[in-house]
């Protein structure tokens, strides 16, 4: 991977050299627990709808906004990176990610209008992280460091969607207090991340460099290959985020074991994502990753068409981590295909308005083609279908034309 220009990431104070072992615990740490709030609030939904009986528009509308949000304002986070810095523009984004959780308690209008603010930020830690990882961990360890984000990502997803029905059953059927649970990973990661930003104060930099390359790179092959894997990938990931409990209760799944399924999900996106950038980053090519990952998630999709009753969370698993690696994957091509810090920042804001924009449509796509025919058969088919498609589409970006 060539070496970064000088120029290519704003300028940093080192930090002291007799505290580099506490600094290094705390990197790790903090890193850590930003990693494990990043995807919590959006797991809530799906085991809460059958407890609280959440209708389909609400399902829908809820499964729509992350991703929407996150593509319309991923652009933000290259603005938030030339004013502030990584270090501290995540800290600003976490310091968001607890006001919104906080405001998802606040009855139905907050929790539309949280679910909006958390996933502004969680677009802005979305683009700065593969820069914060490139920049702040050896090149050895970006892809265990990506595994890490994603790995911590998903435990802490797995963990509120496993409490959440039960607080909300506990709690005589309100899901305010379920949802209530995100506010202390969000704490933990604000508390977690602020010692980085203390530390590492950037200079200001010139705006042109990151605006130009931008520009460059929505013209470029691997730009649309880089979108429409990501984008495929993860309109399958919110799809099953959304809808998996109701798929599998309308199966003959119980509700309760539905939600544990859910859970198991969960995990499986945790351990797909760790495995994913740990396998693929020392790897010149990463076309067979895209293509295992690609086949992994078609596979789970396709046990739950063709073969739900026996084995709904094996199921589960492989889906999981067949679609956590597809989260996890294009950290990787980010970091392994860019060639300095804002060529790495312009490919990833790209990369992910495009790709949140297009699985934007995933939940309420898959909501109507239920609707219109009265069963999950066809919305399964048409997302092991794509899931292809996206492989076929991501295998340019898998590939360094300059080996």
């Amino acid at each position: 991977m060539p070496v970064p220009s000088p120029a290519a990431a704003p300028a940093r104070s080192a930090p002291p050299a007799h505290g580099a072992p506490t600094a290094g615990a705390l990197l790790v740490v903090g890193f850590v627990l930003l990693s494990l709030n990043t995807r919590v609030a959006f797991g809530q939904i799906g085991p809460l709808a059958p407890v609280v009986r959440f209708g389909s528009a609400t399902v829908t509308v809820l499964g729509l906004l992350p991703p929407l949000c996150m593509g319309l304002f991923a652009p933000l986070a290259p603005l938030v990176r030339r004013r502030l810095g990584e270090e501290r523009g995540l800290l600003w984004a976490s310091v968001v990610l607890v006001a919104g959780a906080v405001l998802r308690m606040l009855g139905m209008p907050g929790l539309y209008a949280g679910t909006v603010l958390v996933s502004t930020a969680t677009a802005v830690v979305n683009v700065l992280v593969p820069v914060f990882v490139r920049t702040r961990f050896p090149h050895r360890h970006v892809g265990t460091m990506t595994g890490v984000y994603a790995l911590s990502m998903g435990v802490g997803s797995a963990i509120v969607a496993a409490l959440v029905a039960p607080v909300a059953q506990a709690s005589g059927g309100s899901w305010r207090l379920a949802v209530g649970i995100a506010v202390v990973p969000a704490v933990l990661a604000a508390v977690g991340i602020a010692p980085q930003a203390r530390v590492h104060r950037p200079r200001p930099a010139a705006p042109a460099p990151g605006t130009a390359a931008r520009r460059q790179v929505v013209r470029t092959p691997l730009a649309w290959s880089l979108t429409a894997f990501f984008g495929i990938q993860t309109l399958a990931f919110y799809t099953a985020l959304a809808w998996l409990p109701s798929v599998l209760i309308a199966s003959g799944t119980g509700r309760t074991a539905a939600g544990t399924c859910q859970a198991i999900f969960i995990l499986g996106i945790a351990a797909g994502g760790f495995l994913a950038p740990v396998l693929a980053a020392p790897r010149p090519d990463q076309r067979p990753h895209i293509l295992g990952t690609a086949l992994v998630s078609a596979t789970g999709f396709a046990g739950l068409l063709l073969a739900p009753h026996g084995f709904p969370a094996l199921w589960a698993v492989v889906l999981g981590i067949g679609l956590g690696a597809g989260q996890a994957l294009p950290g990787v091509l980010y970091a392994r295909r860019g060639t300095d810090h804002d060529h790495v920042t312009a490919l990833s804001t790209t990369a992910q308005t495009g790709g949140y924009l297009v699985a934007a449509t995933g939940p309420a796509l898959t909501a109507a083609l239920h609707t219109a025919t009265g069963s999950w058969a066809a919305p399964l088919a048409a997302l092991t279908a794509v899931l292809l498609l996206g492989a076929a589409l991501g295998l340019r970006a898998g590939h360094d034309p300059r080996r």
